[in-house]
């Protein structure tokens, strides 16, 4: 062990030095003062010391503080030597921050027995600081691993909401999200969003959901259009065992009773049948529900937001949805733009399309020309968002070269437009056999709702007749 002597009496030094060296075999270093003694440690520290307290200049006690306010000294062992009975001493040389003490004249034995304690601590500290590093390595370990874990799960957060996928680049946008982050801290106000197909409004809703990073809370969607309205009232609001033919035998919880703690999304509500929105309406006032076919009252805590690509002022003045249900969903509202209305977030959006689709393919990113870059900006893109996403992935996969130009966009472009040119002009082929009018209502209908992709709200707007007999033609009824 590397001890430093410190002591102005050059006798008792030589003697604790040879002794320490001879007897004990440790590295020895001597000086007659502690300002020398300071020097010395600064350049090489040393795991022990041994000082006289009263000594010319600085004494024992102003070492030892200034040995111990030294970030390298703070695992120094420091022994200083004091009178035989001086009790201050030995108490002042302890509150200094020394290790022992020796008394004068020094015992060799009490040396011995000082060096050993000094070893063992000594020791025990390198033990420490080996747990310590290894302790401090596994906290690195476990907090990389645990960020990591964090980033994916933020991630597939990510993925599962969609954020992002509808281009947060534009002002417009930016302003539709901070209303999203805003609505998030409040989840008694019901939301609607309103937005043409593909504007992304089941993303926003689950910006509202979510927020920043607030996992664990159920986000329920119902699409109003696509239930029938013999099982809506079953999926809403759930049902008891055997309530009716085809049930559940052990019964089934609704959408509703699903949400609580959570949100209930209702998309396309424009299509919700008349005769259940009264039952909607009861359910969001009173805040509680019965199962179908159940006695028991069910509790409701969810947050509500609804969305729709359609006017709800149109269907109110056409008695196809209620007024006062209009009033209790749209306490707060969102209306989302067209891409053409933002059409500063086609570039980026499409930029990102392409590498998503190329990190899930673990392939090279695509590079888009400069001419294909004005075919996408010039386009109107009536499927908004979601028909530009599709439009990168089809255009991505096609092409084996690294730039997509501009007759790839435009031939997948193209086909759109011939899809949407062939469902707009009606054609009906008329068999030899005969053919009622129930066939044909139900052959023009078909090409509405495909060219609606499925509205029947529009449908039924652009055929100039009801939801409901929309419905009964196309078996809904």
């Amino acid at each position: 062990m590397r001890i430093l002597v410190i002591d102005d009496d050059k006798l008792i030094s030589k003697a604790i030095s040879d002794f320490l060296k001879y007897q004990l075999n440790h590295e020895v270093t001597v000086c007659d003062n502690a300002l020398e003694g300071e020097k010395i440690f600064s350049n090489s520290s040393f795991p022990m010391i041994i000082s006289d307290i009263r000594m010319p200049g600085m004494d024992g006690f102003t070492l030892t503080k200034k040995i111990k306010d030294n970030p390298d000294g703070k695992d120094t062992d420091i022994v200083l030597i004091t009178g035989h009975t001086d009790t201050q001493s030995i108490l002042g040389a302890l509150r200094a921050g020394a290790y022992d003490y020796l008394s004068k004249p020094i015992d060799l034995e009490e040396l011995v027995t000082v060096i050993s304690k000094v070893e063992d601590h000594q020791k025990l500290l390198k033990e420490n600081t080996v747990l310590r590093n290894k302790f401090d390595e596994k906290v690195q370990s476990e907090t990389a691993l645990i960020n990591d874990k964090l980033k994916k799960l933020q991630y597939a957060y990510a993925e599962v909401s969609g954020i992002g996928k509808v281009g947060i680049f534009s002002e417009e946008m930016k302003q539709v999200t901070e209303m999203a982050k805003k609505l998030h801290g409040d989840s008694t106000i019901p939301v609607l969003i309103q937005g043409d197909s593909g504007t992304g409004k089941e993303i926003i809703a689950r910006m509202i959901h979510y927020g920043d990073n607030d996992f664990g809370k159920p986000f329920v969607s119902l699409n109003c259009a696509s239930i029938t309205p013999t099982l809506f009232e079953s999926e809403l609001f759930g049902h008891e065992a055997g309530a009716f033919t085809g049930s559940s035998r052990k019964g089934q919880m609704g959408k509703m009773e699903l949400s609580n703690g959570g949100t209930l999304f209702l998309d396309e509500i424009g299509e919700l049948p008349l005769e259940m929105q009264p039952k909607l309406l009861k359910a969001l006032q009173d805040r509680e529900i019965y199962r179908v076919g159940g006695s028991r009252k069910i509790p409701l805590n969810f947050r509500l937001i609804c969305a729709t690509n359609c006017k709800l002022e149109k269907g109110i003045e056409e008695n196809r949805f209620r007024l006062d249900l209009f009033y209790r969903i749209n306490k707060a509202k969102i209306a989302i733009p067209t891409l053409q209305q933002r059409k500063e977030d086609i570039l980026p959006l499409a930029r990102m399309f392409l590498e998503e689709f190329a990190r899930l393919r673990k392939q090279p990113v695509k590079i888009l020309t400069k001419e294909a870059t004005m075919v996408l900006l010039n386009y109107d893109w009536p499927g908004n968002v979601r028909q530009l996403q599709n439009t990168m992935e089809q255009a991505a996969f096609l092409s084996n070269d690294d730039l997509l130009n501009a007759d790839r966009i435009k031939s997948l472009l193209d086909k759109k437009m011939n899809s949407t040119d062939s469902s707009d002009s009606l054609s009906i082929s008329f068999p030899e056999h005969d053919l009622s009018l129930y066939d044909i209502e139900k052959k023009v209908v078909e090409k509405i709702l495909a060219k609606f992709e499925g509205n029947k709200t529009k449908t039924a707007s652009y055929l100039k007749i009801s939801i409901n007999k929309v419905r009964r033609i196309i078996g809904d009824l």
